[in-house]
């Protein structure tokens, strides 16, 4: 009997960690008249009811598994944010966007417009200014829908951004981009990869400064998470010391792949925030393309084939190895988003 009892717990237990693996998952498309059309694509803590399907893998990518249209959980649930880097998207970043559901965060990623894998317009993607904003529009959608992903704990919203995505985070956090100053300092590293895409992204039109230097900030967000940003010389000192919520700012190690040194960028970052607001840490071995989702065996050779010089996105540091380096941030990322949004909850009575 005792045998017996033992065994239906451990199935139990075993059948509640298979449920926390596959979260909700939903693709939707925002549009409306005075918007312009935005895909999203939103993991959510699930019921176990549904099929489970593996998403965002391809030939040369590890994809997560997840229970499309899944009935989300009752209850109250955070929310977390996710903005891709430069023509990236949300297949990137999905590994932190299902373990983050499964501990039962609403995860929300939109695909941005112009600077994404599938849209590289050329037109939108100096409407720099656009990427917060999109993030602000995912956020007031989600909360709007509890019937698709749950209902959205308004006092627990955090926002995480890789690349370009670390800069969108930052300017909702309150950081105020200045492009004389970016482009001053990339007159003394013109070969940096984020000075490169000056053009591209619209920093040296005139036309846009006032939209590009707004002030973007979301009081909503209550923490954020930057991975290896670029364009962070580019926001004001004053700015950045300003900011009071909570910051994880996490640099790659080895950055020679991207040019994208931590001292110029995430060092900045933290150099002129207030040191009570932010944790700044030099993750070992990674290389700007460790935040980005697994590499399977040989997609280097794909990756080649299909555009050479792209195989660089599946290298990590000498030794290093991506899972090692995915479930070391999982444990930071976790740890740093649960304390600084329960704070945050506790501190303005919404818990």
């Amino acid at each position: 009997m005792m045998c017996i009892r033992v065994f239906c717990l451990l199935s139990v237990f075993l059948y509640c960690i298979q449920v926390q693996a596959s979260p909700g998952f939903r693709q939707v498309t925002l549009s409306d008249p005075k918007s312009e059309t935005l895909k999203v694509t939103v993991w959510y803590p699930a019921t176990s009811e549904g099929r489970r399907v593996d998403i965002g893998s391809n030939p040369a990518f590890i994809g997560v598994t997840v229970s499309p249209d899944a009935p989300p959980l009752p209850g109250v649930h955070p929310l977390l944010v996710i903005s891709h880097g430069y023509n990236g998207n949300w297949r990137n970043l999905s590994w932190i966007a299902a373990a983050m559901a499964a501990e039962g965060y609403i995860v929300a990623a939109p695909d941005h417009p112009g600077t994404t894998t599938f849209d590289q317009n050329p037109i939108d993607a100096k409407k720099l200014w656009r990427r917060p904003h999109d993030i602000s529009r995912v956020i007031d959608f989600v909360i709007d829908s509890p019937t698709l992903f749950g209902a959205t704990d308004k006092g627990r919203i955090a926002a995480l951004g890789h690349s370009l995505g670390g800069w969108t985070v930052m300017s909702l956090a309150g950081a105020r981009f200045k492009p004389s100053l970016f482009i001053r300092d990339c007159q003394n590293h013109p070969k940096r990869g984020d000075c490169r895409l000056t053009d591209k992204l619209g920093i040296n039109e005139t036309l846009s400064l006032e939209k590009i230097s707004a002030n973007n900030r979301d009081a909503r967000i209550r923490a954020v998470v930057s991975l290896d940003p670029g364009l962070a010389p580019g926001f004001t000192p004053q700015s950045l010391n300003a900011i009071n919520i909570p910051v994880l700012i996490l640099a790659a190690q080895a950055d020679k792949l991207a040019e994208l040194p931590a001292e110029q960028e995430s060092g900045y970052l933290a150099a002129e925030m207030n040191p009570n607001r932010r944790q700044y840490e030099i993750v070992e071995g990674a290389t700007h393309f460790s935040f980005m989702q697994l590499c399977k065996p040989g997609a280097e050779n794909i990756l080649n084939e299909e555009s050479p010089g792209d195989d660089i996105v599946c290298q990590d540091g000498p030794h290093a190895k991506r899972s090692n380096i995915h479930q070391n941030l999982i444990r930071k990322i976790s740890a740093f988003l649960n304390s600084a949004l329960d704070y945050a909850a506790s501190s303005v009575g919404t818990r």
